[in-house]
């Protein structure tokens, strides 16, 4: 009996040995028809045992799978899935998240209900046992993606998300000459401006985060640099003035009480720093990739 694809799993990864096995065994453990999945892993030139235990962990499986190469970046990696996907949907996995057993199944009821809908993101679950600065981002994602329904948040980015492969081709797909960050908020202003709702949904899924301040810094450093040519094509695509550390700091301070009441956790006090910490990470890498 031959099958219907109805949605492919997007897996853009590099160097990725650590946590691709959790992340693909939670692909596997899906309580969705495996015959109605494919796997589309687009690897970045991996120099360590990423794709061979991909290959390993997908041997005997029914899900259809295929393996692409690039060297030209996320823009780029994303395109060559969206090129290729025989889905309707297209789920982005992360080489370090793991997916909750009834999150394809849920995303997917979410987009078939809501035909408008171009880009749902699930919900941000929280780990045990992690560090403080792992927590706190932990905290600060949970907060910011909690409430299901329609949003205008921007941006939903890629990680945990599911997108309609007719809203996400009729916007002409991802650029592929953002080689860093920002190719996600660059499709996705689009995918909105075209009339296409966005929305978060009740699926629930998690991200391991970086663990030091140095790492972290260094991620929201690349992000800015990434966020700086998204706005040179579009200056509609991102709200500098959100992103500015004094307006960081008295937003994130109305909302310590409701990530207390949430976690109850001590640390959510903390929020307000970690917030402009980052902050100010993005804005010098905005403002160097500007320069």
């Amino acid at each position: 009996m031959k099958h219907n694809i109805k949605v492919t799993i997007g897996l853009c990864v590099r160097n990725a040995e650590a946590t691709i096995r959790q992340a693909i065994d939670s692909i596997l453990n899906q309580d969705y028809p495996l015959e109605l999945m494919e796997l589309i892993v687009v690897d970045g030139c991996s120099k360590d045992k990423t794709l061979d235990i991909i290959k390993s962990k997908f041997e005997n499986s029914y899900i259809k799978n295929r393996i692409f190469y690039e060297k030209k970046g996320l823009g780029y990696a994303r395109q060559i899935v969206v090129d290729n996907a025989q889905g309707e949907y297209i789920i982005w996995v992360d080489s370090d998240m793991l997916l909750s057993r009834d999150f394809v199944k849920k995303q997917i009821s979410v987009m078939e209900q809501n035909p408008r809908v171009g880009i749902a993101k699930g919900k941000y679950g929280i780990h045990e046992g992690n560090n403080l600065v792992a927590t706190l981002e932990d905290i600060e994602f949970a907060l910011s993606f909690g409430c299901e329904g329609k949003t205008n948040l921007m941006s939903l980015g890629t990680s945990g998300c599911i997108y309609r492969v007719a809203a996400i081709r009729l916007v002409g797909g991802f650029d592929p000459s953002i080689r860093g960050a920002g190719e996600d908020t660059d499709v996705e202003y689009r995918v909105k401006s075209a009339g296409w709702s966005l929305y978060i949904t009740s699926a629930v899924f998690y991200e391991k985060r970086r663990d030091t301040w140095k790492s972290l810094w260094n991620e929201y450093f690349w992000h800015g640099i990434g966020a700086s040519y998204v706005f040179r094509k579009n200056r509609k695509g991102i709200n500098i003035y959100k992103m500015l550390p004094p307006v960081a700091l008295l937003a994130e301070s109305f909302r310590v009480p409701l990530a207390y009441k949430l976690t109850r956790r001590k640390a959510a006090f903390l929020l307000p720093f970690h917030y402009v910490f980052k902050r100010i990470a993005w804005f010098l890498g905005f403002v160097k990739g500007k320069i």
